[in-house]
């Protein structure tokens, strides 16, 4: 019977939908406590009522939000797509820093160690992240051939090693190279006990990633390759291998943004990353939040380049591939 409703009537559905939807919005708000002294900001007389009523002024909150959301989506809707794209970011970005600005921050603290943050930290964790991600990919590369390989002992090899390090946190991992390797007697320093934990870890998953891109060539290709002579190393370095970077990059990029930011992890070893220095420099003066703030900001615009960084090269893989 719905059906037949919105087949007759779409535009009296999509009104009555309209309609369901802001009262979920505004009962949602009103069970999370919206406030509503913001609407007394606005219209001073209206704030003695709704100190009055506080159970009336949370709904007349709820349902205010909820009516600024649905004209802010019609305002959008107006726009081309690219504005619609750069209005959301706007916005979303502004509350964001809103809602930073309602924990009362000391900029004048944030100016004074934000410069030793990035210098130091920005440059440790790049550092340390690039060498992982180079290793991890000579990694899963050896692992991914390992895999489809017939020998069993080489696959056994590497379904163990895969199954190990995606079966363990990457904390433990931290731990176990850095405590556990003196134990043998092989002492190592805290920031390639880290680089070793971060390749060895996201070397098993980058396995799996490429794998599946050797896997999803034709096996045509390699049969006509060996045709015309190559041996199977050239086969998978000429010809399979830039048939499936297509397939490999996208993945990998996002192996490379996690890593980034799992590698705050080796911080617990004093290594003197970004969250390792956030966390240090916070308790000079008890500003932990403003240094926190501060450090996810920093990750999160390094995550922004790489992505962009990530996109530049699917393009250039996507149009150079010849299947």
């Amino acid at each position: 019977m719905i059906g037949r409703l919105i087949l007759i009537h779409p535009d009296a559905a999509r009104r009555i939908f309209v309609a369901l939807l802001l009262l979920v919005i505004t009962l949602g708000l009103y069970a999370l406590g919206v406030s509503a002294a913001w609407i007394g900001k606005l219209v001073p007389p209206a704030a003695p009522l709704l100190e009055a009523y506080p159970e009336t002024a949370r709904l007349a909150g709820g349902l205010a939000v909820a009516l600024i959301l649905a004209l802010n989506w019609v305002v959008l809707r107006l726009l081309p797509r690219p504005h619609q794209i750069a209005g959301v970011w706007i916005e979303l970005f502004v509350l964001l820093m809103l809602f930073f600005y309602s924990f009362n921050l000391s900029f004048a603290f944030i100016g004074k160690k934000i410069g030793f943050l990035i210098t130091q930290g920005v440059t440790t964790t790049l550092y340390i992240s690039a060498i992982s991600i180079l290793i991890a990919t000579i990694i899963a590369l050896a692992g991914a051939i390992a895999k489809l390989s017939k020998n069993g002992v080489i696959y056994g090899l590497a379904t163990f090693y895969t199954s190990l390090f995606r079966g363990l946190p990457l904390l433990m991992q931290i731990y176990i190279i850095y405590l556990g390797l003196p134990q043998i007697g092989y002492v190592i320093g805290a920031v390639p006990a880290g680089i070793m934990a971060l390749s060895l870890c996201y070397g098993a998953y980058m396995t799996e990633i490429f794998r599946a891109g050797i896997e999803s060539i034709p096996r045509g290709q390699t049969e006509g390759a060996t045709a015309l002579g190559l041996s199977p190393a050239q086969t998978m370095m000429l010809v399979i291998l830039p048939q499936a970077m297509r397939v490999i990059i996208p993945p990998t990029g996002n192996q490379f943004i996690a890593m980034l930011k799992d590698s705050s992890l080796v911080s617990v070893v004093g290594v003197w990353e970004i969250m390792y220095l956030a966390r240090t420099q916070g308790q000079t003066e008890f500003r932990h939040i403003e240094m926190l703030i501060t450090a996810s900001m920093i990750y999160w615009i390094l995550s922004v380049a790489l992505e962009l960084l990530q996109a530049r090269i699917e393009e250039r893989f996507g149009k150079f591939n010849v299947r």
